[in-house]
């Protein structure tokens, strides 16, 4: 085996179909169309929820719900991964950007802090948003809280 005898294998391959090329390409007379109406015509194209006339999915299915617009997302971080982050870099202080250069946070994101896990050290944590159970556990260990 050489590169100039390299082919696809046999049955893996089909020839192209050419489409508009008279009755000796096979599909002459019409092009594989069918015979008048609009899908035969050039520039036919179907609405994508069309469904034959029938009543449309989207239609059928009733709206409900909806989206607050005032909504704040925060990215929620537990007591657990501070501790974690506490121990790992010998911290007394979290903010926003020790998070962010710890992998936990985006720049932009909003935080709050939630109350899963043990937290043991003194900590001043500095963020959007905390649970309430979050800033009872940074309290009791004499740690401040601070909403940005």
């Amino acid at each position: 085996m050489e590169l100039h005898n390299l082919k696809p294998a046999e049955g893996s391959t089909r020839k192209e179909k050419r489409i508009g090329r008279g009755q000796g390409s096979g599909h002459g007379g019409t092009s594989t169309r069918g015979h008048k109406g609009a899908k035969s015509r050039s520039g036919y194209k179907s609405k994508r929820s069309f469904q034959g006339g029938q009543m449309p999915l989207q239609r059928i299915v009733p709206k409900f719900g909806f989206k607050n617009v005032n909504r704040i997302e925060y990215k929620g971080i537990n007591l657990s991964s501070l501790q974690l982050l506490a121990e790992e870099h010998s911290l007394t202080a979290i903010d926003l950007q020790v998070l962010h250069e710890a992998g936990f946070v985006s720049k932009n994101d909003k935080v709050k802090i939630l109350g899963n896990g043990e937290l043991t050290v003194k900590l001043d944590v500095k963020a959007h948003a905390f649970s309430k159970s979050a800033k009872e556990a940074i309290e009791k260990l004499e740690g401040t809280t601070e909403i940005l």
